[in-house]
């Protein structure tokens, strides 16, 4: 019987050891797989995203002006204003990429015309947030690059009618663009209200005036389309010159370049568009790509006017 109770408090003193070591083991693969689970979530908060991607609240600058006009960042409401459209414009990625690649193709004549008729170069960045250099159509009715109302558009010269519509013809609609302009601000001696009046209209803007008894568009109040209009040509313009600031990193090989033309005068009828491309080297959907303002099949041309179409110089790529 001794010996059986004395066999008896081996196997429980055994069984005892092998539970203390079985614990100090599971605990030893407790701590283990904590520190490497640790590890693994230390590594992930260090990784570099793709392009260093990071959300923040992007940067607005100390001080900004609009054609030369100073804008009063040190007002509240101008501020927010101002870092509302810096924080939609920087990461709305897709239009804002397209909008740098489009006006590496389309600034340099833009500028060279607002240049030759004294307009601010800053009216370059209205274009762009008007139609992000594509022959739009509102639901007002507004078409092309600076969005013309067919009145707007006849009353600064721009031909419309079945088979021709200068709106869609990026040089002559930017030329009545720069007319409008000017008329603008020989009424308010102002090109930040000028600007706003493109969204607004002139009556639109001349009315808040005399409501409110304010001349000034930062002390304004307008419809919330106009309170955020200049504002959003000042974000393109800050995004603009300083992309990689604001994380647009576009190669230049990735810019759409200026593409060489000839001009072609033509005081004539067409009968057919399409016979006509040909005869110029190329196929009707080139000549609607760089005529868009042919809106027909044919140009009747009544008149004799002389129109200047538009070939690439170089068919190689188009072909």
């Amino acid at each position: 019987m001794e010996e059986k109770n004395k066999s008896l408090r081996i196997n429980h003193k055994l069984l005892f050891t092998i539970s203390i070591v079985s614990l100090a083991i599971t605990i030893i693969l407790i701590f283990t797989n904590l520190t490497k689970i640790q590890q693994v979530i230390s590594s992930e908060e260090n990784l570099e995203f793709p392009q260093e991607y990071r959300i923040i609240s992007p940067e607005v600058p100390k001080e900004i002006d609009f054609a030369g006009e100073p804008v009063p960042l040190h007002k509240y409401d101008v501020y927010e204003r101002f870092d509302r459209e810096i924080i939609v414009n920087t990461y709305w990625h897709s239009s804002t990429i397209f909008g740098i690649k489009r006006a590496n193709r389309w600034f340099p004549e833009i500028e060279k015309i607002l240049k030759e008729n004294g307009i601010p170069d800053d009216f370059k960045y209205l274009a762009l947030i008007e139609s992000g250099f594509e022959n739009l159509i509102s639901p007002a009715g507004a078409v092309g690059f600076w969005q013309f109302t067919e009145g707007a558009a006849k009353k600064y010269g721009l031909e419309i009618n079945d088979e021709v519509d200068e709106r869609y013809n990026a040089e002559k609609s930017t030329i009545a663009a720069t007319m409008y302009l000017k008329d603008s601000y020989k009424v308010y001696n102002s090109w930040t209200l000028s600007a706003a009046t493109y969204n607004a209209g002139m009556w639109g803007i001349e009315r808040q005036i005399v409501k409110q008894k304010e001349n000034d568009y930062y002390d304004l109040l307008f419809s919330a389309e106009t309170m955020r209009y200049v504002f959003r040509i000042l974000a393109m313009k800050q995004i603009f010159s300083n992309p990689k600031k604001y994380g647009f990193d576009i190669k230049e090989d990735q810019l759409y370049s200026v593409i060489k033309t000839k001009d072609v005068k033509v005081n004539y009828r067409i009968e057919n568009l399409a016979d006509f491309a040909k005869s110029q080297g190329i196929n009707y959907k080139i000549l609607k790509y760089f005529n868009p303002w042919l809106r027909g099949n044919s140009l009747t041309n009544k008149s004799g006017k002389t129109y200047t179409i538009k070939i690439p110089e170089n068919t190689k790529n188009w072909l």
